[in-house]
């Protein structure tokens, strides 16, 4: 007998928080005929494999040579058999019900592929525990490009730990490719909005920030910054063509994916530097993506003044000019002069990940 949901947790170097996630796994009330464990360990060196030991045979323990997160859900994905399944890094944990909850919401809506859900960032460095929620219960697609603006607001409660999929996202999207060593949640945060994704606003999981996180960097780590950067670009390469293999129109795709790696690219070019010709392109692909229908004033005054000023100044001064005018709201007035009609909000806020 398949069980009925398989809860897949990746964990790398976890020694600390990897038994919280597991026990708030058992907790969640489901028999073990009802509920499938399968804990894949990417190759850690610390002492992960001796506490996950504690939890055998109630789980399922796979150890691998490290490669990173796409290499580990494509080596776990053999040994999953439930029709349903629950995602979680081994530095995070569910909530109470969680799964009660999430079964629930698939069970009454049969047309959905995934559920997402808020969750309480847990800051471990000061103990701060914030509630992250979406205002309100809502279904994402990405049939539309009024749909894929919505996604791209809602992405953010896709989190690992938040996402429970049918066993048919994940049937899309294994194999990950393994160049993805994180940020692998990506493919299939992405395959559930074009399948289908309903969020719940209650919260019902927990996202430990912690300093060994590999996405949610602080911005004094350069190394870290970059590194983060170059694995949004990369990503966005690799999702662009699934997201159109899926069927998804090429608008939308465009609205979901250009505006996490604009944020890339301008991060990029600020701290590293570059040429003035991708400041250029940069800051057009920005306009294009974030105003499809500006006034005619406001393309001349993008083209003509911040067009120019790519070209002109140094590329590390430029964004150091665009700061100073952002810190000092200035956009407030040529909004109010060009009549803007403002309808994102940046991939940094709505797409997290580790």
């Amino acid at each position: 007998m398949k069980p009925l949901v398989t809860v897949l947790v990746d964990t790398f170097n976890h020694e600390k928080y990897i038994e919280q996630a597991l026990v708030s796994v058992l907790e969640q009330g489901l028999s073990p005929e009802e509920l499938e464990i399968v804990v894949v360990d990417d190759g850690s060196t610390d002492g992960t494999p001796s506490v996950i030991q504690k939890f055998l045979p109630r789980v399922k323990y796979l150890r691998k040579k490290n490669g990173g997160q796409a290499s580990a859900f494509n080596a776990a994905f053999p040994e999953v058999h439930g029709q349903i399944v629950a995602l979680l890094d081994g530095d995070d944990w569910f909530a109470e019900g969680k799964l009660a909850a999430v079964l629930r919401a698939l069970e009454q809506n049969p047309e959905v592929a995934a559920v997402g859900h808020g969750y309480y960032k847990f800051d471990e460095e000061t103990d701060k525990v914030e509630v992250c929620s979406p205002p309100e219960t809502t279904l994402l697609n990405l049939a539309t490009p009024e749909a894929a603006r919505a996604a791209l607001r809602g992405w953010r409660f896709l989190l690992l730990g938040a996402l429970t999929v049918r066993r048919r996202v994940l049937e899309r999207t294994i194999p990950i490719p393994e160049v993805l060593v994180f940020s692998a949640d990506n493919p299939i945060q992405v395959a559930s909005m074009a399948m289908g994704a309903l969020l719940l606003k209650e919260p019902f999981s927990y996202y430990r920030h912690h300093a060994d996180n590999l996405y949610a960097v602080g911005q004094e780590n350069a190394a870290k910054v970059r590194r983060k950067c170059e694995m949004v670009e990369l990503t966005v390469s690799l999702l662009y063509p699934m997201l159109i293999r899926l069927g998804v129109p090429e608008e939308s795709v465009s609205i979901l994916l250009s505006h996490g790696l604009v944020e890339a690219k301008r991060t990029l070019l600020s701290r590293f530097g570059g040429s003035r010709l991708d400041a250029f392109q940069t800051e057009m692909q920005a306009f294009r993506a974030a105003f499809p229908n500006p006034s005619v004033g406001y393309r001349l005054f993008k083209y003509v003044v911040v067009g120019a000023a790519t070209l002109a100044l140094p590329v590390r001064r430029f964004y150091k000019l665009r700061d100073w005018y952002a810190a000092r709201h200035l956009g407030g007035y040529r909004q109010r002069l060009f009549e803007e009609d403002v309808t994102v909000s940046s991939f940094r806020e709505n797409a997290p990940g580790k």
